[in-house]
């Protein structure tokens, strides 16, 4: 599943500790009975795909019920990619994706010959875009760039970085050269460089003004200990502040290239109609040596241990947060459909789960969640409670993990339903498409199209068994990491150590 951390973690924090939980949960419709698993039809995704011969992946979802056309650019990169010294960088390349190119460039320097030759400064500006001239091709759509309406934005997660832009469909063409531009042939000015280094460093001191952001580095930091920058996509302000526009154009080389890229188009279009286009616009980009041949992923080594810490911060509930390193894409995927299905089956307002934990009032808030990954993806429990019932909260989370594979934990309906739930939460995401558009590169970049095109049809098959496999591999006895993140007056009276937050002396 995508990651909903962010979203999660700011419910937690708004919750009223004086409010029964059954309040806020009451307004949940309940889930309908199921039919079995062989009477429901798996829906299908409807995008159709095409590759270039240059390795670029064009991704069309066609509908035509309002005249919007989403585009989106993405590129396999992000934390996953990143040694310490890179560590947020991505995000920074990022942000200056959009700032202005070569192409605009060429622009200015070609009105400028109509006026005649250029001077020796001209000269020197101009001659590297005009070098580019003939694979740039026309700039005559920079005089129609504010027709678009709605300004490009971009997102950098640990394993993809995103450019898109929602338009009207006569706009789609003008949009598709402006995005061509820009990955295409970027300039690295110092001073947009400078500028935009600012901003992220901005972006960096608000994030550690956030309480939470320490209990979500922290996590990650002590899970995947070795290798802690490659789930860092923020990055730290020491490497954002030494950043170069070399390291800039090192990213470019070894991710920003056609075989590493998808074109997703989403809305008011016909696939042959993108097809067509993608050729015409990246078909003559050149192809290199697949990235992650060149530079492999690292491999996380396993938690040898468990280990549980204390984080005190001035927050109003007491926030404990357990993680295991769970499954990765491409070698457990069968674990990946289940810890889904599983996650959604405990989630349900009426699960076992939910009225172990907030129906008896340990807790005002109670989440379990599996974020998808190629590169080791963490699973997570997330509780919220006040100081009083905290440890009691603690010890009965894990009550309930010892028997998450009790063949009575959860009923053959609450399966069927949480595979239906699941499907429904894709469908409603499908409602505006622009939104949509990033859940198709989340997965094409992560998992790669083939499973996201058969995701229903795998997440139907999933049994009991495989659940009990997930659970097994991944959560029961297995070494995790157990943090809580409280105040120092509330720790005087919850007296929680980090012993109660892995379940005991390990």
């Amino acid at each position: 599943m995508k990651n909903l951390l962010a979203l999660s973690l700011l419910i937690l924090s708004l919750l009223p500790l004086q409010s029964p939980a059954q309040k806020s949960r009451a307004a949940l419709p309940k889930a309908q009975p199921a039919t079995t698993a062989k009477q429901q039809t798996a829906y299908e995704i409807p995008f159709v795909t095409k590759t270039l011969a240059n390795g670029m992946q064009v991704i069309v979802l066609s509908d035509s019920s309002v005249p919007l056309v989403t585009i989106e650019l993405a590129v396999r990169n992000g934390s996953f990619t990143e040694p310490p010294e890179l560590n947020g960088l991505s995000h920074l390349y990022e942000h200056m994706f959009f700032k202005p190119n070569t192409a605009r460039l060429l622009a200015q320097c070609d009105a400028a010959l109509l006026n005649g030759p250029l001077n020796a400064y001209g000269q020197q500006v101009c001659s590297p875009a005009l070098k580019l001239k003939s694979a740039i091709g026309d700039t005559s759509y920079l005089n129609e760039i504010g027709q678009i309406g709605v300004s490009p934005n971009a997102e950098t997660h640990e394993e993809v970085v995103n450019y898109y832009v929602t338009t009207t469909t006569p706009q789609l063409l003008t949009a598709l050269k402006s995005l061509k531009d820009s990955i295409r042939f970027p300039r690295f000015d110092e001073e947009d460089f400078a500028g935009e280094k600012t901003v992220v460093l901005g972006e960096l001191d608000r994030n550690m003004s956030q309480p939470f952001y320490f209990l979500d580095r922290a996590l990650h930091d002590k899970l995947f200990y070795k290798y802690p920058s490659r789930k860092s996509p923020g990055g730290t302000r020491e490497t954002v502040g030494a950043a170069t526009t070399e390291q800039m154009r090192l990213i470019q080389s070894r991710y920003y290239v056609p075989n590493n890229t998808a074109l997703i188009v989403t809305g008011d279009v016909k696939p042959e109609t993108i097809f067509g286009l993608a050729e015409q616009l990246f078909g003559d980009w050149q192809r290199t040596q697949d990235p992650f041949v060149k530079y492999p992923l690292v491999e996380h080594p396993p938690l040898a241990k468990s280990e549980g810490a204390i984080i005190t911060n001035q927050v109003e509930n007491v926030i404990m947060q357990i993680g295991w390193q769970g499954p990765s894409i491409g070698k457990d995927n069968a674990a990946t459909y289940a810890a889904d299905v599983f996650s959604y089956i405990v989630e349900q307002p009426d699960s076992r789960f939910q009225r172990a934990m907030i129906d008896s009032g340990l807790t005002v808030a109670a989440n379990v969640h599996y974020y998808t990954q190629k590169n080791v993806g963490p699973i997570r429990v997330t509780l919220a409670a006040s100081p009083e019932k905290a440890r009691a909260a603690v010890k009965a989370l894990y009550s309930e993990i010892n028997q998450f594979t009790d063949p009575a934990y959860f009923t053959d309906e609450e399966l069927e339903n949480a595979k239906t739930l699941l499907e429904a939460d894709d469908l409603f995401r499908r409602e505006k498409l622009s939104d949509y558009t990033h859940a198709i590169s989340f997965w094409w970049a992560t998992t790669g199209v083939d499973y996201y095109r058969g995701y229903h049809k795998n997440l139907r098959a999933i049994t009991r068994a495989d659940i009990a496999r997930y659970i097994k591999t991944y959560i029961q006895n297995k070494p995790h990491v157990g943090l809580a993140l409280i105040s120092p007056e509330q720790q005087a009276i919850a007296n929680l150590t980090p012993e109660d937050l892995i379940g005991g002396k390990q």
